[in-house]
């Protein structure tokens, strides 16, 4: 009885704050939710995380039958006002709007976009020690359909109308599935959610900002903790393939949540054939998830690093292409660990080459940093300026750093050795049997470096052929 009139207390308490506060906070950044978090919980140093989410949960109406099947019904001591905490409630209302604006999403410090619904909802879930995991909070409507689709088909990203103070996200096009910042949120709930086992008194805001801000050193990703938003992609993978069962009840929950859906209807329940139909497009859907967002590398847009526009009209290629060109940067030659310091050597490297040399745009297709992301150069379908002669039939890539004597970090290299090739394969952008070479070997410069190019005689797919 103590303990029940203890936990009415901490929320009569938390409601209280919340109707005190009002916080209004500067922008849709991460550091900013997790100063609204913090100052409730430097209010009220007794809030347990759980309470938190379900006062959030059910101010911000969270409340639908498919979310209480999995997390309960949230308990609350009084009516909530509609003033309550503005930013925070906001912060839940996910929607996308006619023109494309993804609402209730947020910036992090390494450039990624997050969906705050899915990331708390799993959070919420861990702290109840029940994953199963609510496909509905990953997806706005649930809805089946045995029709085969691409992974194109999940994840548009988008841009936002400014990184230092960001208010407005617009996608790049209609979703057809999920967006990148559902998925994000999604994965990083799930992720967030088996850590709170080991830490169930920690307080939701210190367990965002160890997840979200860790300074990387100049070793990159390879001397960082698991536990950062920078390994999201691999950590989901581990978890997906650590746990057998995850699919088999990832099946189940998808077929209980479409019943409990037919049922809300007044329709009947699904029959034998239907439920194996639904099984079926579920792990569809799950293998293509996994495809995009653990086998393919996260890749920041050019509008996030602040690229100009292309000057004149780009020439796109004619896919799949047969060669990857290796490169360094050499200036810059220091390795990049940060949102900021890549962004910046990438503006660098594009003034230059449209500005010095004349160039449309930045010459490279793709480049990637020691921060544990590969930047858009011209991208996939964009005909470079990196291999001169050879710029229709490769793509060209590069390490920001020189690596004449020292090599790139570990991480780095597994980008693009293994992620980003396997994701142009597999999205039918190289052929299978595409070649590796280092800019070198077609062109007489030493780049990409000796102890780079070293290195790259070691891959696969390295050839010593000079042409097609």
């Amino acid at each position: 009885m103590w303990k029940m009139a203890n936990r009415w207390r901490c929320i009569i308490v938390l409601l209280g704050v919340l109707f005190g506060l009002g916080i209004e906070a500067s922008s849709w950044h991460m550091d900013d939710f997790i100063k609204a978090l913090k100052e409730l919980e430097d209010r009220n140093p007794d809030l347990r995380p759980v309470h938190l989410l379900r006062a959030l949960r059910s101010a911000s109406s969270l409340t639908d039958s498919f979310i209480q099947h999995y997390l309960g019904k949230p308990r609350s001591a009084s009516p909530l006002h509609s003033n309550v905490s503005t930013y925070l409630i906001s912060a839940l209302q996910y929607h996308i709007t006619t023109n494309n604006q993804e609402v209730g999403v947020v910036l992090t410090g390494d450039g990624t976009t997050v969906a705050l619904r899915p990331l708390l909802l799993g959070i919420e879930a861990g702290f109840l020690r029940r994953l199963r995991w609510d496909i509905s909070s990953f997806h706005p409507s649930p809805s089946v359909t045995t029709k085969s689709s691409q992974y194109e088909d999940l994840g548009p990203d988008g841009c936002w109308d400014n990184l230092t103070s960001p208010q407005i996200f617009t996608l790049t096009h209609r979703p057809n599935l999920l967006t990148t910042a559902q998925v994000n949120g999604g994965m990083d709930g799930l992720i967030l959610a088996r850590e709170v086992f080991k830490s169930r008194f920690l307080k939701l805001s210190a367990l965002l900002m160890l997840y979200y801000d860790h300074q990387l050193d100049q070793r990159g990703l390879d001397a960082a903790p698991r536990l950062i938003s920078q390994h999201r992609r691999e950590n989901f993978r581990q978890l997906m393939e650590s746990s057998e069962s995850s699919l088999g009840v990832l099946r189940m929950e998808a077929v209980a949540t479409v019943q409990m859906h037919r049922r809300m209807k007044g329709q009947r329940s699904m029959r034998l054939k239907e439920k194996k139909q639904m099984m079926t497009v579920v792990n569809n859907r799950v293998k293509e998830l996994l495809l995009k967002y653990t086998d393919c590398p996260a890749i920041v847009p050019r509008c996030i690093w602040g690229a100009q526009p292309y000057r004149g009209t780009p020439t796109n290629l004619t896919l799949p292409l047969r060669f990857l060109y290796v490169h360094h940067t050499s200036t810059p030659s220091q390795p990049c660990v940060t949102l900021q310091q890549c962004s910046a050597d990438m503006r660098a490297m594009q003034r230059f080459h449209q500005d010095e040399r004349g160039w449309d745009d930045i010459g490279y297709s793709f480049v990637a940093g020691s921060d544990g992301y590969i930047y858009e150069g011209r991208g996939w379908y964009w005909q470079g300026a990196h291999t001169l002669g050879h710029n229709s039939i490769g793509y060209g890539v590069s390490f920001i750093g020189d690596y004449s004597r020292t090599l790139p970090s570990a991480h780095s290299l597994e980008l693009v050795r293994n992620k980003l090739a396997s994701c142009a394969v597999q999205g039918g952008r190289l052929v299978d049997n595409y070649v590796v070479q280092g800019h070198r070997q077609v062109v007489s410069t030493t780049c990409p470096g000796n102890a780079l190019y070293s290195e790259i005689q070691t891959w696969e797919h390295f050839r010593e052929v000079t042409f097609l």
